[in-house]
């Protein structure tokens, strides 16, 4: 008689509210993976949408110094001033196709005296010191600018930096230490400026077009969330045939098997034998 009694007990309790606390991770994992895809089609989307577009003015985008949509990031807008060279800043840890860096962050002065922070580009790491070797000077006198939207970054605790550079291009921050009126919602990563420098720091690229791997990851982890209950019925098949070995339904099974087996390593040589056998 086939006994499953065993799978009642509460140790097969545990294991099987194991493999659903397993599945619910899992599932939620693979949920935060389809999350995370919408948020880089998102991404995408305004890429499509902005990056290429024509430029329009500053004011025509941005209403007021703290304004901003994240469905703006990437536009191009068109901004006039005076650029405040000596206020100009160096964000560390930039890398750029795979050599640290910096990005240069110098503050613009509008015609109403307003502040608009501009990221001129890229520079790398120095040869003998931690600051590039030299930084390309900013147009002098009135210069018109296009650049595209980029909303701040977070402060990070624990990130410091020397007099001069800052650890992130944190607007609030940046306006704190002008002590002016400054846009504080977003900041342009430079496309052009006129009057053209002879030398400028190396333009930043078109993000990559491409999603991640956030699909195939989110199907990953909802296949092991079944093969936590499929090995489950792995391991509960196992016990009933240790539990139930004297059984003859299950000894006669087993045997089965065992000769199924056996057949499945049988070398070439002893299959052409057995074929040599049977056919005599």
């Amino acid at each position: 008689m086939n006994n499953w009694r065993f799978a009642l007990t509460w140790r097969w309790g545990r294991y099987l509210a194991l493999a659903v606390v397993f599945a619910i991770v899992c599932v939620c994992l693979g949920f935060w993976q389809l999350a995370r895809r919408d948020t880089a089609l998102a991404e995408l989307d305004r890429i499509d949408t902005n990056y290429s577009a024509e430029a329009v003015p500053l004011t025509g985008v941005l209403d007021s110094l703290d304004a901003f949509e994240i469905d703006q990031k990437w536009t191009p807008v068109t901004v006039t001033g005076t650029y405040l060279s000596d206020e100009e800043l160096l964000v560390r840890n930039r890398p750029y196709n795979g050599g640290p860096g910096f990005e240069v962050l110098t503050p613009l002065r509008l015609e109403n005296g307003d502040i608009f922070i501009v990221d001129r580009g890229w520079l790398p790491t120095g040869r003998d010191q931690d600051s590039p070797d030299e930084v390309p000077a900013a147009p002098t006198g009135l210069v018109t600018v296009e650049a595209r939207l980029k909303p701040g970054e977070p402060t990070l605790r624990g990130r410091s930096a020397p007099e001069g550079q800052i650890a992130t291009i944190q607007l609030d921050d940046i306006q704190k230490a002008l002590d002016e009126p400054t846009y504080t919602g977003a900041y342009g990563l430079m496309v052009t400026e006129d009057p053209a420098p002879a030398e400028r720091p190396v333009a930043a690229a078109k993000p990559a077009r491409d999603e991640g791997p956030h699909l195939s990851y989110a199907f990953q982890w909802f296949v092991f969330a079944i093969f936590g209950f499929l090995g489950l019925g792995y391991a509960l098949r196992q016990e009933y045939r240790l539990v139930n070995e004297d059984d003859p339904d299950e000894m006669e099974r087993a045997e089965a098997r065992r000769v199924k087996d056996a057949a499945r390593t049988r070398t070439d040589a002893e299959v052409e034998d057995a074929l040599i056998d049977a056919g005599r």
